[in-house]
């Protein structure tokens, strides 16, 4: 699929910025609704049309919603809310989960139901729920109704994150779809913003997976204990860096537009506790859950019963969210499970325990979760995992884990550093310098040569895929 190469944003993003800037501003929502829907086609063409249904319907949703509320018909608008909120899941439903629960009844009952066989559009399960939140936004009084279709067709399509987010709420950026200002000054943001994802996914996700991969292909019985742990380390850091990659760009992006998305990630990985840790990874589906299902449902409001069902039920929709098979429920699950094993037994403990204890086992814990997030299988899972804590018969080490650790020393520790708050401390910390005349000069050198070297290594390299593009 081209929509797969990096190269086909950088064909796509110079044209779009020049008609975008050079339109009176009247014009750019229409710009920016028809340039994300050939963005969108260019991979997806197929479903063009899905995209352009959901943005219909919620919109005339939305209308709706809006003039029962101004005539005080509660139980209208409501109606119209849970309307909208069916269309929608019954289409994420239908393209995403529909197979899973057929192969799910054939592997019961043994009948042989055929498949729909139907291909998974791309970044359905951001845009569906986006465009959710914008009816039940409406519906609380969160946001104002939004009369112009273009305006809301470009929310909904809106190419930056469209794909792999982070889930912007229409309620964040509401104002700025009628008026925003768009400045030199933000576009070097942008831009500064958009770089520095692009070097993570390309310069850091790209080759740690690349690392994952091989070690994850090496037949079990020639693995040893440290390979495996290697390994699982090299995936925690391309989904990390893959992921929260993609959310700079798409960060940057806006700001490039004039619009201001939610951060989605924030140093999860030194987190102290999984409870830190969830509030730090992909913030806006964490943001989303709690606003829109969790409150609703009651919270910690109602009895710890109702407290402990809610929070389960929040993560198994989390899993189930990510992919429709039984690895992701599970991962859900043990995360679900974890978080309130921590609220009600571990609190008090690990606020006693020296910091780089609980920067271990939050660590250890969420690479148990990754195991179980990257193996559809089940039993490769369990046999990973067993690998990880010697329970499966292989050496602690071996001659290949030692070519595979010096080949890769670099590239982990350069990973390592890059996923906590020092290069940005360190980058804050040269700006300062000389009254800031030295980073001036710096960071667009810097900048530029992180550019260079992206840039370069997709010209080599012609597959690369992000990881939640799937989901």
């Amino acid at each position: 699929m081209v929509f797969s190469s990096l190269l086909v944003l950088f064909r796509f993003l110079p044209i779009f910025l020049l008609l975008y800037f050079i339109a009176p501003k009247k014009y750019r929502n229409g710009i920016l609704f028809a340039g994300s829907l050939i963005f969108y086609g260019w991979g997806e063409p197929v479903y063009i049309s899905l995209l352009i249904f959901s943005t219909l319907v919620d919109f005339f949703h939305g209308q709706l919603v809006g003039k029962f509320k101004e005539k005080n018909r509660d139980k209208a608008a409501r109606a119209v809310v849970a309307s909208s909120a069916v269309i929608n899941l019954t289409l994420l439903f239908i393209f995403k989960y529909t197979d899973f629960f057929i192969k799910t009844i054939n592997e019961i009952s043994g009948i042989g139901i055929p498949l729909l066989g139907l291909a998974l559009p791309i970044g359905i399960s951001f845009y569906t729920f986006q465009t959710m939140s914008y009816t039940i936004d409406v519906y609380r009084g969160d946001a104002p109704v939004q009369n112009d279709i273009i305006a809301f067709g470009a929310y909904v399509s809106m190419f930056p994150q469209l794909i792999a987010g982070p889930i912007v709420r229409y309620k964040d950026i509401a104002a700025e779809l009628n008026q925003r200002n768009e400045s030199f000054e933000r576009f070097y943001i942008g831009i500064r913003r958009f770089v520095i994802g692009l070097g993570k996914k390309v310069l850091l996700a790209n080759l740690t997976g690349a690392l994952w991969t091989e070690i994850r292909g090496i037949a079990p019985d020639e693995r040893s204990i440290l390979m495996v742990w290697v390994g699982i380390i090299a995936f925690s850091f391309q989904i990390y860096f893959d992921f929260s990659g993609y959310s700079d760009m798409a960060v940057g992006m806006g700001h490039m537009l004039g619009f201001t998305f939610p951060e989605n990630f924030n140093y999860p990985y030194i987190s102290k506790s999984i409870t830190e840790f969830w509030r730090r990874w992909h913030i806006s589906l964490g943001t989303w859950f709690k606003e829109y299902v969790y409150i609703p449902l009651g919270g910690n409001k109602k009895g710890k019963a109702k407290h402990l069902r809610n929070i389960l039920i929040v993560w198994l929709l989390t899993g189930i969210w990510h992919g429709a098979s039984f690895n992701f429920l599970f991962w859900g699950l043990y995360f679900g499970i974890l978080l309130l094993i921590e609220k009600f037994l571990l609190k008090n403990i690990l606020d006693k325990l020296p910091t780089f204890v609980c920067h271990i086992y939050a660590c250890v814990l969420v690479m148990l979760g990754w195991v179980l997030f990257e193996f559809i299988d089940m039993s490769q899972a369990v046999g990973y995992m067993a690998q990880m804590f010697g329970l499966a018969g292989i050496p602690l080490n071996n001659d290949r884990t030692m070519f595979l650790i010096l080949g890769n020393l670099v590239l982990l520790l350069f990973a390592a550093i890059g996923s906590t708050p020092i290069p940005s401390r360190a980058g804050a910390y040269i700006m300062k310098l000389k009254n800031g005349s030295l980073g001036i000069i710096l960071e667009p050198l810097f900048i530029f040569a992180v550019l260079i070297l992206s840039v370069a290594y997709l010209v080599d390299a012609t597959y690369n895929p992000f990881l939640y593009f799937r989901f």
